[in-house]
């Protein structure tokens, strides 16, 4: 209905169409659902992509939330919306299609329990449009009848009073919310107010009890200033306490609104992302995620919106002043197109969205100034000598064995907390050893001793004309951020690889293993202080999600992900402009070929399955040559996975060779991770291959044969990361590779495959040196000629 509207207005003007349709459509107030229904949840499912959550909403105000994690228990809720929101960029008449979305998120908090109340400009662009029209029509009759139609184009529309326009737009914007909230089985009621309607104890009672009335009767109120009456704000009378506040404009209505109704999270909608450390736009900006009091005097505020009457200045001591009064507050951008369908309810879910009043200062750094601290630790670390980097690695080994009491102290305490919570095999992932550090030392000796020409390493060099030369040589990639699950001895892997490469690196782990990492990185940082680099490598403890790590595009430039399948799924989803390295299935094949050899078999299909089923490089579909069937060597394969309790699913094929089948599989792409495979029979190599390119994950994936051309067949034709003849698929390892270890296996095409080890964590620059070198002496009638002769590599460190 709104965009036919929109689209078919002809030469009807376009508040006559809106009004049409509201009178047509807008249900009377006397007839609202004023209960709380069951049907109001169903039906708004009808009408919103927007998920639905179901949350404990039982809290007593009083503190405002220190965390945006808290904020899904908010009960009572304000939001603001600003001039710039709900009016149109010609700031005459509304932005009906970012209404009706804030509408939508507000009718399914509201349908989840909640309490919303809505503070809206509006009014006066609203009265604008219409008043506007009115006088281009009544000027139009005139010159019509007095001066021809010629003259019409010389009209022009005098400067509209605000009051004037308020007074025209109020009932008009009331109509048009009433109607939208109809299609949600949401009733609303409009509150005008002004600033003499709180200093009067009366009056303020009044209001009180009229709010709580409609809130109790499940109606959103819809507060605005009577913008046709409200006097001029009085100068120097705000903020004067916590309990009198000079509402001037729907900023510090709307606070004051919040704070008078007890409400736990006020919802301040802007044009603009939040409140930045300089005015948005300007070189250097950057968005505050959190703000405490007393930061007000480090920020330099700018202009005010382009409409509306106040500014960023009169947002933040709105916001201040709300959460001195108990109310939680979020500045957040409520235009643009991309967030504004979900921003509301993002907020209520504790996305990190906007700017977020706190007055609980975190104990550490935010993550951005963790961002920036390993970027700057990276750089520096990047510029020591391949020999410096190497020592703090081999330290760090040193660390890792002579403080193993305090690490596997560590340890325990996390397998006690994980007593119960966690599977089996994210206990064994979790648990450490004496011979796990050990291993994990060795590993990281033999990256100490492989770093020594990585970084700044000539890979080509080029003359590109007489004293012009140009070289390629290897660099750091940036920051990493490594997102790991349960696995505590990943930390000094991936942060030895950072160092050896000379990248920042940002480290998040999973909370099971909170006690072993926190040692684990203060031993990095021990090590990394022999050459005052300790900030290049940061563990994240904030309470960030995932979701919200992945957002920070200008801090991060590598996102590994290091756990399940589905860990890396969603990473792949939530990361916003930053590559992700890794894969999301671990779906490994081994065919049998009709050649194999007995004795092998059952040791490679043992080996691949049994040693470690829950690694991404675990066997989980076993390819058998059909005419390898009621064989010895088929039997023999069956009756060690009996004994090793694997559980076998019958591929389709395979289950039609047998009378009585083990239970078939649900798909033949499934990473199990646990003592479980799948059987499936085929006819040559070919089909093998063919099967593998359809249902694989371009892991690992292993041919068993003693024919050669077959066996150089398979691995040439097989388009996977790592491809193996008579081997175990578990060999695909950064460690096993040689590698000292790896900060993950990646299926992806570009830049790294398989197992990533050192290599992996470098990209490259060119740096060109010439003689007053310019593009014009190349020209056709130039002096000069391009040569384009390789130069032969010196075998050295440009450090």
């Amino acid at each position: 209905m709104l965009s036919h509207i929109v689209s078919n207005s002809g030469f009807r003007p376009f508040s006559h169409c809106l009004l049409s349709w509201i009178r047509s459509t807008a249900v009377s107030r006397t007839h609202c659902l004023i209960q709380r229904p069951t049907f109001g949840l169903k039906f708004s499912r009808s009408w919103s992509n927007i998920p639905f959550i179901t949350v404990p909403l039982i809290r007593t105000h009083g503190k405002p939330f220190a965390h945006r994690s808290e904020l899904k228990h908010a009960k009572r809720i304000v939001v603001k919306l600003g001039s710039a929101v709900v009016t149109r960029g010609d700031e005459c008449g509304l932005a009906l299609g970012r209404l009706a979305s804030i509408v939508e998120q507000v009718s399914v908090l509201q349908n989840q329990g909640r309490e919303m109340m809505l503070v809206t400009s509006g009014a006066v662009a609203f009265g604008k449009q219409r008043l506007r029209h009115e006088i281009l029509l009544s000027q139009s009759v005139r010159q019509a009848l007095h001066s021809g139609q010629n003259q019409l184009k010389e009209m022009a529309v005098p400067v509209l009073e605000a009051r004037a326009c308020a007074a025209a737009g109020q009932s008009g914007l009331m109509a048009l919310y009433e109607a939208m909230f109809t299609q949600y089985s949401i009733c609303a009621a409009q509150i005008l107010v002004t600033n003499l309607d709180f200093h009067d104890e009366q009056k303020r009672r009044n209001l009180n009890g009229t709010l709580h009335e409609l809130l109790r009767m499940n109606i959103v109120p819809i507060v605005n200033t009577n913008d046709a009456v409200v006097p001029p704000a009085e100068p120097n009378s705000d903020l004067q306490g916590v309990n009198v506040i000079s509402v001037k404009d729907n900023d510090s209505l709307a606070a004051r609104l919040a704070v008078e109704m007890k409400t736990d999270l006020l919802i301040v909608l802007s044009d603009v992302e939040g409140l930045f450390d300089s005015p948005p736009g300007s070189d250097d900006s950057k968005l505050i995620d959190i703000f405490y009091p007393g930061d007000q005097q480090s920020v330099t505020f700018g202009t005010k919106s382009r409409v509306g009457l106040g500014g960023m200045e009169a947002k933040v001591k709105a916001a201040l002043w709300a959460l001195q009064g108990g109310t939680s507050v979020v500045i957040a951008n409520g235009t643009h197109p991309k967030v504004s369908g979900h921003v509301i309810t993002d907020i209520v879910e504790g996305k990190k969205v906007g700017t977020f009043f706190s007055e609980v200062k975190p104990a550490g750094p935010t993550v951005e100034q963790q961002g920036d601290m390993a970027r700057s630790g990276g750089r520096t670390l990047a510029t020591l000598m391949p020999e410096q980097r190497a020592e703090i690695i081999y330290h760090l080994a040193d660390l890792l064995t002579d403080q193993r009491e305090e690490i596997l102290l560590a340890n325990k305490k996390d397998l006690e907390e994980a007593e119960g919570r966690l599977a089996s095999p994210l206990l064994k992932r979790l648990s450490l050893s004496t011979s796990k550090l050990n291993s994990l030392a060795i590993g990281l000796r033999q990256i100490a001793a492989s770093s020594q020409d990585s970084v700044g390493r000539v890979l080509r060099r080029t003359r590109i004309a007489k004293d012009l030369e140009l070289e390629q040589v290897t660099v750091p990639i940036g920051v990493l951020l490594v997102i790991f699950e349960s696995r505590p001895d990943c930390l000094p892997q991936v942060a030895a690889l950072a160092i050896a490469s000379g990248n920042g690196l940002l480290l998040k782990g999973g909370k099971e293993a909170g006690h072993s990492n926190r040692i684990l990185h203060h031993l990095t940082q021990e090590a990394l202080s022999l050459h005052g680099v300790r900030d290049a490598v940061q563990l994240v403890n904030t309470r960030e999600d995932v979701e919200d790590l992945c957002r920070l595009d200008k801090l991060i430039d590598l996102i590994i992900p290091r756990g399940s399948s589905q860990l890396v799924r969603d990473i792949q989803k939530a990361a916003k402009g930053i590559p992700v390295m890794g894969h999301s299935e671990g779906i490994c094949h081994m065919y049998v070929d009709a050649e194999a050899s007995v004795d092998k078999v059952t040791r490679l299909v043992r080996d691949s399955k049994c040693e470690y089923p829950a690694a991404c490089n675990a066997l989980e579909t076993l390819l058998i040559h059909r005419d390898l069937l009621r064989t010895p060597l088929f039997d023999q394969i069956i009756d060690m996975l009996r004994v090793e309790q694997v559980k076998i699913h019958a591929g389709p094929r395979f289950a039609s060779y047998l009378t009585f089948s083990p239970s078939e599989v649900k798909s033949l792409r499934t990473e199990y991770g646990d003592l479980e495979c799948c059987i499936e029979v085929v006819d040559s190599v070919q089909e093998a291959i063919d099967h593998i390119h359809k249902y694989g994950s371009s892991h690992t994936d292993v041919i068993v044969t003693e024919n050669e051309k077959t066996a150089e067949f398979f691995l040439q034709h097989v388009d996977s990361a790592c491809v193996f003849w008579n081997a175990s698929t578990r060999f695909s390892d950064g460690y096993r590779f040689g590698l000292g270890a790896e900060v993950g296996i990646s299926t992806s095409r570009i830049h790294a495959r398989g197992p990533v080890g050192l290599e992996g964590l470098l990209t490259t620059k060119w740096l060109l040196r010439g003689q007053d070198h310019v593009v014009s002496d190349f020209s056709e009638n130039g002096t000069l000629k391009y040569l384009h002769e390789n130069l032969p590599i010196p075998h050295r460190n440009i450090n």
